[in-house]
């Protein structure tokens, strides 16, 4: 009986879900400096979609693409120059389509050494596959205020108070992890009781329901000085009550953009704390920036200090079209996709 022929998810032009197309995909052998993997999750990421939707309805892509920036698999070859002992390495992946055609939504795809990151044994693909952007962004979010780490560990963050917009999504939940791995204080602006559970169960040490409470006055009780570091998802909404509970030499660190949207910037009011607001992007983050988040991550994962506390959406790799919408209808957890049981 032959092998089945391996599968890929792409798309040759931008638009809606449905451009993504399942074809056949003939083995490819790794290049100088690459290595493949199996791979058993594909994370999707918000950019995943907005990439594939593109600034144009109908621009050609070409090559194909295949989408997918986060994984986690199995190195099954190598390429010249890689270590023929990481054949057989369980791996998580990040940034694998950032301006390359090799994506996560294949079942073999061809990832450079160095983005193709050990996964310890006892970690699970699942979460493997959802550290990549969430985590890294996380970790730049947490590492730009003025006179703080550049990488996080154990004590890194003691006697900080972090403001965690929104901790039940996929970057904010990171964000409260590390920030509590970090020894900081973690407060946290959820919209439901069920949300309030997933960042408690991330460890957020103070929740706070921002349709019933009002958070600037809550979190003057919880710090009269303010906190030094938000990890904003809506800069857009909460620019105004940002600048209002920043503390002196305090950070506000935007890593979203629904659709476009403008910031506000409060000039008086941020210009007195000597305020930075600074805006995160995984891509385009400098090097040593990324480099430090990849240690950080690790160090966390071998501490334990990395779990799954928010709800997984499985979807199939013929169902990747329905993955990316359920991530552009802004669904609760982490869509994965399945490409082995």
């Amino acid at each position: 009986m032959e092998a089945a022929q391996p599968r890929a998810v792409l798309y040759t032009r931008t638009g809606p879900p449905e451009v993504l197309t399942l074809v056949e995909k003939a083995l490819q052998e790794p290049g100088p400096g690459q290595v493949r993997v199996r791979i058993h999750r594909s994370g999707v990421n918000p950019t995943d979609w907005k990439s594939r939707r593109g600034a144009a309805e109908s621009a050609p892509v070409d090559p194909a693409q295949v989408p997918g920036q986060d994984g986690a698999g199995v190195i099954d070859a190598v390429g010249p120059g890689v270590d023929v002992a990481r054949v057989g390495e369980r791996v998580w992946i990040w940034e694998a389509a950032y301006q390359r055609p090799e994506g996560t939504t294949q079942d073999f795809a061809l990832i450079p050494d160095v983005k193709a990151v050990e996964l310890p044994p006892e970690v699970s693909f699942d979460l493997g596959a959802g550290l990549g952007i969430p985590f890294l962004t996380a970790h730049r979010c947490l590492t730009v205020t003025e006179g703080g780490p550049v990488r996080l560990g154990p004590g890194a963050l003691s006697g900080r108070h972090v403001l965690v917009a929104g901790g039940a999504g996929a970057v904010g939940n990171a964000a409260i992890q590390l920030a509590r791995w970090a020894d900081a204080t973690v407060i946290t602006t959820v919209s439901s009781a069920g949300k309030a559970q997933f960042a408690a169960a991330a460890g957020a040490d103070h929740i706070i329901n921002y349709r019933e409470t009002d958070v600037a006055a809550e979190v003057r009780k919880i710090v009269p000085g303010g906190v030094d570091t938000i990890v904003e998802v809506s800069a857009a909404t909460n620019g105004a009550l940002d600048s209002e509970i920043l503390a002196v030499g305090g950070s506000i660190a935007m890593y979203a953009d629904d659709g476009g949207a403008q910031v506000s910037i409060p000039i008086r009011a941020s210009m007195g704390p000597n305020a930075r607001w600074q805006f995160v992007l995984v891509y385009t983050a400098p090097h040593e920036a990324k480099e430090h988040a990849l240690h950080s991550v690790n160090a966390a994962l071998a501490d334990g200090a990395i779990k799954i506390c928010i709800p997984l959406h499985h979807f199939s790799l013929a169902d990747s079209a329905k993955a990316h919408e359920a991530v552009q209808n802004s669904a609760v957890g982490k869509v994965l996709i399945d490409l082995t049981d």
